[in-house]
């Protein structure tokens, strides 16, 4: 595959999305070729049959090679899933010597420490981001390295998850004949596509609302601030309308897309829909006041239970105030006047997250839905992924010529060479995960 393409595989529990991208002459993202299957063996974005899932991400892959005139290769995933869980560390470290400058190994010595935070049986840390450093009891600093101190604190956003759950997506995308190019978490890869720098500096929650589960990411000062999983998501309002009006599910779904909306005030009691009886039997006539109830209630539900998060991350103390309000984005969010309810619900400032931003101009409509923003965010992350494999590559060059010059030079003449770039630990894990399912071969 052409070195600047980049796959993103958004393994959902409704549908898979295989999209393919690469960057335009603008440093904008090109959508080349998309494919879409039913997802089959994903429950609330965990994988509970192999085999069904292989199938699915091979139909949505094919879709998108035909569409693309392109062999996929390599993919970025996305893992999120009610297994996905997160929380606050503080840790420190001493160091041995105050009157040397803070550099890389220091704050690697720091992040490895919090690995080894006990975990439940089975989880494994899959993210540690650094919130704000202290030095010396100095706090609030954003960037320690470079700077004097004897005691270097960390405040962490750590992301905790089953490690089985992650295998065994990697082991359903290895067994597509796909490689696993990268692993991001499926709320940063959405709020990448669909926020701009601006909110993610004032302060902002973005709402993921998918098939089987509702994710949230919150950000402020440019940082990531707080995450979690639902799991709760558009499937259960499908479930509670199939209940609620004694009809297939095929049918509430296509109520819920046509008819549905999240605020009952809306409908008049003689707006009836009839719906076709299964072989024969008579129609069903269902009123869309009560649709529209049946709905509300559900979506309050998980509303309030992201809020719940929201109230958590303290989103009512000064420093922490989200300025930039609440993002939708998801399938879910295209429910109509959801909006509304969820700006009456929280009190904040609310809009719809469509992954427009960093895509080309002339992108189809269908792509620039709420709908594929993971997918765009995965495209995304695969592509700058490629761009820090380039410097990489820049750098051990760089690196191999200051070698051989210091060999014919004396030792006082000796050029210093240039650092490699610290991994991030999504990068890390990425590796582990590749390196287990190697061995598992």
């Amino acid at each position: 595959m052409e070195q600047n393409l980049s796959v993103g595989l958004d393994i959902g529990t409704t549908k898979i999305v295989a999209m393919i991208g690469r960057k335009n002459e603008y440093g904008k993202v090109e959508i080349l070729g998309i494919g879409k299957s039913k997802s089959l063996g994903v429950h609330r974005g965990v994988v509970n049959n192999i085999t069904q899932t292989i199938q699915s991400i091979q139909l949505a892959i094919q879709e998108a090679e035909a569409a693309a005139a392109l062999k996929i290769e390599g993919v970025t995933v996305g893992i999120a899933g009610q297994h996905i869980r997160s929380l606050q560390h503080s840790d420190y470290i001493t160091r041995p010597n105050s009157d040397t400058v803070i550099d890389d190994n220091d704050i690697d010595r720091l992040i490895n420490q919090v690995h080894k935070l006990v975990m439940l049986p089975g989880e494994e840390i899959i993210h540690v981001l650094p919130q704000e450093y202290k030095i010396d009891g100095q706090a609030e600093i954003k960037e320690p390295i470079g700077m004097y101190g004897g005691r270097l604190e960390a405040n962490f956003h750590v992301v905790v998850g089953q490690v089985s759950s992650i295998r065994n997506i990697g082991r359903c995308v290895q067994s597509s004949g796909l490689t696993l190019e990268g692993i991001t978490l499926e709320p940063l890869a959405s709020a990448n596509a669909v926020l701009s720098q601006e909110e993610k500096e004032a302060g902002v929650a973005l709402i993921d609302i998918g098939g089987g589960t509702t994710d949230l990411a919150i950000f402020r000062d440019g940082i990531i601030r707080h995450t979690a999983v639902i799991p709760f998501g558009g499937n259960v309002i499908t479930e509670d309308i199939k209940e609620g009006c004694s009809i297939i599910e095929k049918q509430a779904e296509l109520l819920k897309i046509k008819f549905g909306s999240a605020w009952p005030g809306e409908n008049k009691d003689n707006e009836i829909v009839s719906i076709p009886g299964l072989r024969g039997r008579d129609p069903k006539e269902i009123t869309l006041k009560n649709l529209s109830r049946i709905i509300h209630a559900r979506v309050v539900e998980i509303i309030e239970q992201v809020f719940v998060e929201i109230k958590n991350y303290g989103h009512e103390e000064q420093k922490k105030k989200l300025i930039a309000g609440i993002v939708l984005t998801g399938g879910g969010s295209q429910l109509k006047h959801l909006k509304q309810l969820v700006e009456y619900i929280t009190g904040m400032d609310t809009r719809i997250g469509y992954p427009n931003e960093h895509l080309a101009g002339d992108s189809d409509d269908a792509i620039t839905s709420p709908l594929f923003a993971t997918a765009v965010g995965l495209v995304m992350d695969g592509l700058k992924r490629q761009d820090r494999i380039k410097i990489e590559e820049k750098i051990e060059e760089q690196i191999q010529e200051v070698k051989e010059a210091n060999q014919e030079m004396p030792e006082e003449e000796k050029i210093e060479p240039p650092k490699k770039r610290r991994k991030s630990f999504l990068e890390t894990f990425t590796d582990k995960v590749k390196d287990f399912l190697d061995n598992a071969e």
